[in-house]
């Protein structure tokens, strides 16, 4: 099967089973995070692993569309995709490799236990963790917060350190407190060196964002 036919059916199988969302894990959320890691790859390794590049695609559009944030039935979402990755004639490994990395690369998953995933799921999850970030992971924090009936911020709830999935999803919280318990510590947890530049200087506009924030939320002029 050519490339652009297996570009093209694993689109819209992410799109169809992600464009209702309005968190931020959205089809979009998928194309930017395919669009990145395989940018960050082509600038340590260059575009000649073609299978390489179509792993990275394949496991950044599918991530989410078998996140439990999104879908009710997970191991019947996971037998979809590996339908999807069997008829669209990835390899076994191809398909090990892609199904690894997107049941195993998210934030939650990693509190209590560092997975190692493969090159490619490295760069795929570095993508993810950078689109948390910057203007747009500001974006994402506050309509995921707004979906989750959090309040933007609240001084009386405080910033707790997160060290289970049950803490991450459970826990009292609000958008500004996500920004510290989650958001400004992914730049420690890159695992590419193109990752961690990018990682840092989106960090650190969000860390503007916050001080001004901050600053308009104490009455200061």
């Amino acid at each position: 099967m050519d490339l652009e036919t297996k570009r093209q059916r694993i689109q819209e199988f992410a799109k169809a089973r992600m464009d209702f969302d309005p968190t931020g894990h959205d089809f979009w959320h998928a194309n930017r995070v395919s669009q990145l890691a395989q940018k960050l790859y082509i600038a340590d390794f260059g575009n000649d692993n073609v299978d390489a590049l179509m792993i990275i695609e394949a496991a950044a559009y599918l991530h989410d569309t078998i996140d439990d944030k999104l879908v009710s039935d997970i191991i019947f979402s996971q037998m979809e995709v590996e339908k999807l990755l069997e008829e669209l004639e990835f390899s076994t490994e191809a398909r090990e490799n892609i199904m690894f990395t997107i049941q195993h690369m998210s934030y939650s998953k990693n509190l209590t236990n560092q997975y190692d995933l493969s090159i490619e799921g490295q760069y795929v999850q570095d993508a993810d963790r950078i689109d948390a970030l910057g203007a747009i992971g500001i974006a994402r924090t506050f309509a995921y917060g707004g979906h989750a009936n959090n309040e933007i911020y609240n001084p009386n709830i405080p910033v707790i350190d997160l060290k289970s999935k049950e803490d991450y999803r459970n826990h009292p919280t609000t958008a500004i407190n996500h920004f510290h318990e989650k958001l400004l510590k992914l730049e420690l947890t890159m695992n590419t060196e193109a990752g961690t530049k990018i990682a840092h200087e989106r960090t650190e506009f969000m860390r503007q964002f916050l001080a001004e924030f901050m600053a308009e939320w104490q009455g200061e002029i």
